[in-house]
């Protein structure tokens, strides 16, 4: 009986292996180089609804997968909801590991990844199964600074096509933006715990509500007792300082809020069918 039971449980993981989506590679023109990106795409013609998604300073894959866990759960979320999404990976096309604790970072938010995004939205204007119209970005950690430099009005695309349609950035760090005056072309939220100690919700708040009356919608949801990575599954609370792990912040703490996940994955239902 034990080794019936073992025999299926070994099938139901294989068939749910079988039933992910996997990512399909693409490569994208950059002016210096290619930009190695990662597409999920429902079947069909189209056109769907597209999400440009990226990556936090860890980066986006690893040695064994082409999307990390953490990212491949959104975008099977989104893929269901009948979005396309597609992951630039700003630091593998350039052949770098993860950023997060590295001093001279060669691949700035405001400069590299920000010109990754403007590559990335141009190719998907080319691509038949896109509703132009309907193209999103989302963010995590410093891929949602960058985020917040694209969506600036001196950021704006200067060719004919559609703008961004939404922009969702989770727990950027706003202490430059907010100091600078921050504004936005389209429609942006804001998604942070209140107890995050690796990015700051008081500049957030600050940057977000500065730019009320002078910007384009802005509105900021703060998860009470939330940390950063609140959204990231079954993720232990820890302190990031004492973990020898590259692709983690050199301070703070990092951990799974189920009650935060839950209501952001409403949160950016909502804010992507606007």
């Amino acid at each position: 009986m034990r080794l019936r039971l073992t025999a299926l449980f070994v099938t139901l993981a294989m068939s749910a292996a079988r039933a992910a989506p996997a990512p399909q590679p693409v490569d994208i023109p950059l002016a210096s180089g290619v930009l190695h990106a990662q597409l999920y795409k429902p079947e069909g013609a189209g056109p769907f609804p597209t999400v440009i998604a990226l990556h936090g300073c860890g980066g986006l894959g690893s040695h064994s997968d082409a999307v990390l866990p953490r990212y491949r759960d959104w975008a099977e979320r989104l893929l269901k909801a009948g979005n396309a999404v597609l992951w630039p990976d700003s630091y593998g096309s350039r052949e770098l590991g993860p950023q997060c604790r590295v001093k001279e970072m060669h691949v700035k938010a405001r400069r590299e990844r920000v010109a990754d995004v403007a590559a990335t939205r141009a190719w998907l204007m080319k691509q038949s199964w896109v509703a132009r119209d309907r193209v999103s970005l989302m963010g995590w950690a410093n891929g949602a600074s960058a985020l917040l430099w694209a969506v600036r009005p001196q950021s704006g695309a200067r060719d004919l096509a559609p703008d961004f349609r939404a922009a969702i950035a989770f727990y950027p760090d706003c202490r430059i933006s907010a100091g600078l005056g921050w504004s936005t072309r389209v429609p942006t939220l804001v998604l942070i715990g209140a107890d995050d100690d690796v990015s700051s919700p008081p500049a957030c708040r600050q940057m977000v509500e500065g730019a009320h009356g002078r910007s384009a919608l802005a509105r900021i949801v703060v998860y009470p007792g939330a940390y950063h990575d609140f959204d990231r599954a079954n993720t232990p609370l820890h302190a990031a300082g004492g973990s020898n792990d590259a692709a983690a912040p050199e301070r703070g703490h990092l951990g799974t809020d189920a009650e935060a996940r839950a209501e952001s994955q409403k949160d950016v239902a909502e804010w992507l069918a606007r």
